[in-house]
Formats: C-alpha cells, sequence, structure tokens
C-alpha cells in the first residue's frame, strides 16, 4: 500500500487538487518502457576499443534502444620487452569503465563449451562484431536472436578476409568503403546491411584508413541499430553477388621486403599497406671511397613517393638499382623506369628519421642496394 507519507511530493497538505489518476499519469511513462535490447560485443584491437566506445555512449542516451550486455575479446598476451601479459585494446576500456568483469569473456576459441554456455544464458539480442579475430561457429551464430552483424572494411564481397584495407592499398585502389552485414559461417559472405563508400588517398597509410573506415562504420552501425534490432533489417538485407568476391588473406613478416625491380607505385603502395605490420624494408650495402663494402644495412622504409618521370642514371659499372644521395631524400632506381623516393626510414636500432638526416650522416658514404 502507498502512503502519502511516503511520497512527499503527493502530500495532499500540499496538492489540493490530488486524485489517483495523477498518480498513475506519473508513474507509468517509466514503468511501461520496453526493456533494453542486451547487445554483446566481441573485438580485440584500438580500432574496436573505439567502436565499443561510441556503443557504449550511444547505449547511455535517454533514448537508446539497446545496452552493452557483455564484451567478448581475445585473452590477453605477452607485449613489450618484458612480454607482461596484457589485456586487449578492447577489454582495457571496458575495464576503464568499470564495466563488470564477469561480463567480460576471454575466449580461446569462439566455440569453446563453456564460453557458449554462458552466452546463452545471457541471451543476447544481437552480436556485433569488428576486428574480433575468431571464427564464429554455427552454435554461436544460433543464440542471438536477432544474429550477429560485423562491421567490415571493404565494400563487399570486395575484399573478404582478415586484411582488407591492406590488401586494397597494397592493389593501389582508389575507391574503397565499409560495410555492416550480416555474419554467417562463409567469411564475411552475409547479406548486406548497409554499406558507403569513399574515395582513396594515393598516401594514406593502411592504420590511417582502418580508423577511418571503422569510424564511418559505426556511425552507419548505430543509423541502422533500430531495424536490426526490431528484425526489419533481417527482412531487407541485399545478399552478396558471390560471384563478384575477392579475397584479402593475412599479411605475413616474408611479405616485408621490397623488391626494386618492380615499378615504384607497386613498393609505395606496400609501403602504405604494411605500414603497421610487418612494416618494409630493404637490404643496402654502406661503401667507402673505394667502393668496398663497409657494412651491411636492412632499413625500415617508413615513408614514399613514386616518380614514373624521374630516371635514375646509372654512372657506374653496376646493373643492379641506382641509389641516388640528395640533401632530401634517398631515390632508388626501380622497375619500368620508375624512381621510388625514401623520405623517411628507421636504421637497425635508431629512431625513424627523415632521410636527409640519415644521408647527413652517412658523411660522404655512398649507399647501394644489396645484391
Amino acid at each position: 500500500m502507498i502512503s502519502f507519507k511516503s511520497l512527499p511530493w503527493l502530500n495532499p497538505q500540499h496538492h489540493h487538487c490530488f486524485n489517483l489518476f495523477a498518480v498513475r499519469s506519473y508513474v507509468c511513462p517509466s514503468a511501461c518502457h520496453s526493456p533494453k535490447k542486451k547487445v554483446v560485443f566481441l573485438g580485440s584491437p584500438k580500432v574496436a576499443a573505439n567502436i565499443l566506445d561510441q556503443l557504449f555512449i550511444a547505449s547511455q542516451t535517454e533514448s537508446s534502444l539497446f545496452e552493452i550486455a557483455a564484451i567478448v575479446t581475445q585473452p590477453p598476451a605477452a607485449k613489450g620487452r618484458g612480454q607482461k601479459l596484457l589485456p586487449s585494446p578492447v577489454a582495457e576500456l571496458a575495464l576503464e569503465k568499470n564495466f563488470p568483469e564477469s561480463k567480460i569473456f576471454w575466449p580461446q576459441k569462439a566455440g569453446e563449451e563453456s564460453f557458449l554456455q554462458k552466452l546463452a544464458d545471457l541471451g543476447p539480442d544481437l552480436c556485433i562484431t569488428a576486428a574480433y579475430g575468431n571464427i564464429l561457429p554455427k552454435r554461436f551464430l544460433k543464440i542471438p536472436k536477432q544474429g550477429t552483424v560485423n562491421i567490415h572494411p571493404s565494400l563487399l564481397p570486395l575484399y573478404r578476409g582478415a586484411a582488407p584495407v591492406q590488401r586494397a592499398i597494397q592493389d593501389g585502389v582508389d575507391e574503397t568503403g565499409v560495410t555492416v552485414a550480416f555474419t554467417v559461417r562463409a567469411m564475411d559472405a552475409g547479406p548486406i546491411i548497409t554499406s558507403k563508400a569513399f574515395d582513396v588517398d594515393n598516401h594514406i597509410k593502411a592504420p590511417e584508413l582502418l580508423e577511418f573506415l571503422f569510424d564511418e562504420g559505426v556511425r552507419l552501425l548505430l543509423r541502422e541499430l533500430p531495424s536490426i534490432l526490431d528484425g526489419s533489417a533481417a527482412q531487407n538485407a541485399q545478399e552478396q553477388d558471390h560471384t563478384k568476391a575477392t579475397h584479402a588473406p593475412k599479411v605475413t613478416a616474408d611479405e616485408a621486403w621490397l623488391d626494386f625491380g618492380k615499378p615504384a607505385v607497386v613498393l609505395h603502395n606496400k609501403v602504405r599497406a604494411f605500414a603497421e605490420w610487418p612494416g618494409t624494408k630493404a637490404k643496402f650495402e654502406l661503401l667507402n671511397e673505394s667502393q668496398e663494402v663497409t657494412q651491411d644495412l636492412v632499413l625500415k622504409i617508413i615513408t614514399t613517393k613514386p616518380h614514373n618521370d624521374l630516371v635514375i642514371e646509372n654512372s657506374r659499372e653496376n646493373h643492379g638499382p641506382v641509389v641516388r644521395q640528395q640533401k632530401s631524400s634517398l631515390f632508388v632506381s626501380c622497375g619500368c623506369e620508375s624512381t621510388l623516393e625514401i623520405v623517411e626510414l628507421q636504421p637497425p636500432g635508431k629512431r625513424v628519421m627523415k632521410a636527409k638526416d640519415f644521408v647527413n650522416g652517412l658523411q660522404g658514404k655512398e649507399l647501394r642496394v644489396a645484391c
């Protein structure tokens, strides 16, 4: 029974026109609200943490339809010189925001029985993935009521796979984009909810483009979230044209080496594509005045510019790539009569530096590409 003393703002001494209908009209709006939908987020790296942050912000607005019910991420990994176990950027953000640790799941594989049982007990309405890094089994995909959606940084069906941004830049595309699609067992092959295309600057590197596409992707996701949660998005999603699918396999460390026999633009695109990992590198030799090799160098190539209208003349009996040292840059002859300008590089054991600073430190010694 409700007493007037327990609700001082309804005391008849202060409200002469009090009636029971006033109580009902006040209480009903909050009591009649539908419960928020349970969303589980799956992601691991920093770009995924940025998406989670935007989802946290959106979930806390008064009109939000959803709440973050759980977070799934990769287990802590050994990092740094001390190989200390550190949480993923997604887990780190969740902990910073005081998200319950009991609702942060770290399965080695998404098919683990204990993990699937916890997820089923939670009863999510929707799962959202972004750079999670684990294959989702069929049993997982059956759990969320409205399915699982993924933010994929390409214009599907192009560049399905683990490295869509790196492979797109490596191919020198002038357009790419981001897609929000339902997840099915086949990799990145689910029906498309929405997508958006963007021009690609020919000097942008993979980390910057990846961050940009995921930022745009979470905007698309939040725009479409009401229709995803009410089920209408599943009815309107467009099947992909699988005959047009291309693939973006995972980048390997062995791909880091540059071959100056290839055109400069190919090498420039590779430098941009592999900027974060594994980077790009090339072998050089340091020569004294007598043209004797005094040191072998492996230089990491950080920033470049391709030149198709610049040819370096070979003044020595050297049939390999030619290196020209100038005050501002290093120029290396490449295939198809092109030249790669090295703007920034990193010598062994040193910081990233401008090529002009590296040239000044050579003190007159000559550099050539190692055979």
